[in-house]
């Protein structure tokens, strides 16, 4: 009694031995090499740069501000310490 040959096993077990052995360029992508070119911008407006430029900024009036936006405080509007003590808890 004849049995068929599995060749799809045997074609496998040879490739399992044959692949290690090819060239790893069969395999990757086309080469491509990405390059982004030098772009010089004006850093206030973002336009191209040339010699010959100048910004036409123009001035925003200041919005009134949102309730309850945090904003920095200056150094002369900061807390200042009204105690000259230090500020360490002493044990009774």
């Amino acid at each position: 009694m004849s049995h068929p040959v599995p060749w799809i096993g045997l074609a496998a077990i040879v490739a399992m031995f044959v692949l290690p052995l090819l060239s790893a360029r069969l395999f990757e992508g086309p080469r491509t090499i990405k390059r982004y070119p030098r772009r010089e911008v004006c850093g206030d407006c973002g336009e191209r740069w040339a010699e010959d430029h100048s910004c036409a900024l123009e001035v925003v009036p200041a919005r009134p501000p949102l309730r309850a936006e945090l904003r920095r405080v200056s150094r002369g509007r900061a807390l200042a310490r009204l105690s000259a003590r230090s500020s360490a808890i002493r044990r009774f």
